[in-house]
């Protein structure tokens, strides 16, 4: 039994309560892999959440948003489960990339079924990549019932160029700091647009090359095509019920939107029954503001209850 207070400073929020917290070390791929079981006082959900680190983080997360994503669902009666892949944090190895996590995501989901025995559905819930990660993890276990993709990673040097052309140079447009620098020769416009333009044509080229096939739900672990074919195709194989919290302020969040926008296909994925799309509209990347993450909280404790 632990009592906790977590700091108030930015991108936390109080949090006082009674919580289990219990260590757990498991093996994967004869590698040992550390985590966190936060254990709900109360709970008659059949339901867990296992938390997939995005980026080079550890089990922690940038300002603790990991910790107190685990802690706040554990306030709402979900049990809740962090850990860290191999080769990051204390867990041993090298880190192998995120579109290589199947065995540490099946390890992990073992050893916290193990922990709690009463969990009968798991939901994966990742950042960036480890969202990414999760897409292509999914269908392959029966009990994973739910994802929960917090600004998905569909990065392509054709969709970094376009989001950065779309999402920065159209803002910059609109400041008055942007004409001064202009007017003043300080900034050399011309040359980065040029560059951006030849960068977008080049890599769309190259896309359309790789991406000219008729089964998207066939392109999830083919690796000739580009990652938003996968990660769509691997969303298609994928039977169960996602969420996706999308940042209003994050070059991440608006690839991954350009990215569906861009495609019928997966227009027509996303409005679906099984989709629910959450946009926060004021929201980083890591959430790292007070009311983001009270957001994130809320936001996936009401859809996995209603699930």
């Amino acid at each position: 039994m632990l009592k906790q207070r977590a700091s108030s400073g930015p991108g936390l929020f109080l949090v006082m309560a009674i919580a289990n917290e219990q260590p757990i070390v498991f093996q994967s791929a004869q590698q040992s892999l550390y985590g966190l079981l936060h254990e709900p006082q109360q709970s008659e959900l059949k339901t867990g959440v296992l938390i997939l680190v995005g980026g080079p983080q550890y089990r922690v997360g940038s300002h603790r948003q990991f910790v107190e994503l685990a802690r706040g669902l554990a306030l709402q009666g979900i049990p809740t489960f962090r850990f860290d892949f191999t080769g990051m944090g204390d867990s041993t190895g090298d880190f192998p990339g995120f579109e290589k996590l199947d065995n540490d995501i099946r390890q992990a989901i073992d050893a916290f079924t193990k922990a709690h025995p009463d969990l009968q559905k798991v939901i994966l819930w990742g950042l960036c990549d480890g969202a990414s990660a999760a897409c292509f993890y999914a269908s392959k276990d029966e009990r994973v019932a739910g994802l929960c993709l917090a600004n998905p990673w569909v990065r392509t040097e054709q969709g970094e160029a376009e989001a950065f052309l779309k999402h920065y140079y159209f803002s910059r447009l609109m400041s008055r700091d942007f004409w001064h620098k202009l007017l003043t020769g300080k900034l050399k416009v011309l040359s980065s647009l040029t560059d951006l333009f030849g960068k977008v044509k080049r890599s769309r080229q190259k896309e359309e090359a790789a991406n000219d096939q008729s089964d998207p739900s066939a392109a999830a672990s083919a690796p000739q095509f580009s990652l938003p074919v996968r990660l769509f195709g691997s969303l298609n194989a994928f039977p169960g019920q996602v969420i996706c919290l999308i940042s209003g302020n994050d070059l991440t969040a608006a690839e991954f939107m350009d990215a569906v926008n861009k495609d019928r296909k997966r227009q027509k994925l996303m409005r679906s029954k099984r989709v629910t799309m959450v946009h926060l509209a004021d929201a980083d990347h890591t959430f790292s503001q007070r009311q983001s993450m009270k957001d994130v909280i809320k936001q996936t404790a009401s859809w996995i209850k209603a699930l």
